[in-house]
C-alpha cells in the first residue's frame, strides 16, 4: 500500500479516535447524571434503570471500537496495516475504506462471525 494512501487511513483512524473518546466521556457523564437523579416511583426507576443499560452498552461498543482503532494504528506503525491478522492475507481496500480499523480479510471475518476463527 502507498504511503499516501496509509496517510488517509491514519488521519481518518486518529479522527475516529478522537470521536469516540468524546462520545465515550460524554455517556460516562450522562450515566453518572442518570444514577445522580432521584427516581420518584417505579416507572421513573424503570426508565432511569433502561437508560443507564443503554448508555452501559453503548459505552462497551465504543470501547471495543477504540481497542481496534489502537491496533489498526499500532499495525500502522509496524508496517503491516491492511494485512489479516488470520491468514497473513491483504485486506481489501474497499472493506478498509469501510471500516479503516479492520482486521481481517472478508473471507476470515465470516469465518470468525461464524464461530470457526477466534
Amino acid at each position: 500500500m502507498d504511503k499516501k494512501r496509509l496517510e488517509i487511513y491514519k488521519k481518518r483512524l486518529l479522527e475516529r479516535r478522537s470521536e469516540l473518546l468524546e462520545t465515550v466521556s460524554k455517556t460516562e457523564q450522562d450515566g453518572r447524571q442518570a444514577d445522580e437523579e432521584a427516581a420518584r416511583d417505579l416507572a421513573d426507576k424503570a426508565s432511569s434503570s433502561y437508560t443507564k443499560e443503554f448508555l452501559f452498552k453503548k459505552s462497551n461498543d465504543d470501547r471495543f471500537i477504540l481497542q481496534l482503532i489502537q491496533e489498526a494504528l499500532d499495525r500502522l506503525d509496524e508496517g503491516n496495516y491492511g494485512t489479516c491478522v488470520a491468514c497473513g492475507g491483504e485486506i481489501q481496500q474497499k472493506r478498509l475504506d469501510a471500516v479503516p480499523w479492520a482486521r481481517h480479510c472478508i473471507e476470515c471475518q465470516e469465518k470468525q462471525e461464524q464461530g470457526i476463527l477466534e
